[in-house]
């Protein structure tokens, strides 16, 4: 253990609190965060390539590289089937409990994410993903925000409940390792 381990881990743990106290719609918490740790980015990393792989994304394959060479990996999500009560049809819907109806006969089919939405959960969902950044950036932790991890970590249930979720790998080294990356060649048509 180092002092750079230590530091990634307190700044990751202000990470999570900033998202958690980021501001959220009507007061209605529907954040779910989850820290994982440098032992359990191997199968994060290996559930983003086996995804990329199935669908024919490169960017997927480059960003299970850089999770696997990161030192833990903030992972936010959002329960978008929650409504907040106040019609805005935002989401596509005349009403929120036309959503919620929608919502129950909803199934997961594997997608990356989950749908209807409630667009006020989905803002609340990007306020915690740039709360959390900024307090790893006033940390100087180096970090990125990645679809790529977030779909993964909702397919290996590390978020229940969550319709939508973003991951952020940290890395604290002599040069981010989240820049200069090299595009994985894209997979051929199956």
């Amino acid at each position: 253990m180092n002092s750079e381990d230590d530091g990634l881990r307190a700044a990751i743990a202000l990470m999570a609190l900033s998202a958690r106290t980021a501001p959220k719609g009507k007061g209605m918490d529907s954040i779910v965060t989850r820290i994982v740790p440098k032992d359990e980015l191997p199968a994060l990393a290996a559930e983003m390539k086996a995804f990329g792989e199935k669908h024919n994304i490169g960017f997927f394959l480059r960003d299970a590289g850089n999770i696997a060479a990161s030192g833990a990996c903030l992972i936010i999500g959002a329960r978008g089937h929650e409504t907040l009560g106040i019609n805005c049809q935002g989401c596509g819907y005349p009403s929120c409990a036309a959503m919620a109806e929608a919502c129950k006969d909803r199934e997961e089919t594997g997608s990356p994410f989950s749908g209807p939405n409630c667009v006020l959960k989905m803002a609340d969902l990007g306020i915690a993903v740039g709360s959390a950044v900024k307090s790893a950036s006033i940390h100087n932790l180096d970090n990125r925000v990645m679809y790529s991890a977030g779909v993964a970590a909702r397919s290996l249930g590390m978020v229940p409940g969550c319709s939508v979720a973003y991951g952020i790998p940290v890395s604290a080294t002599g040069k981010n390792i989240f820049f200069d990356r090299h595009q994985e060649p894209k997979q051929s048509p199956k």
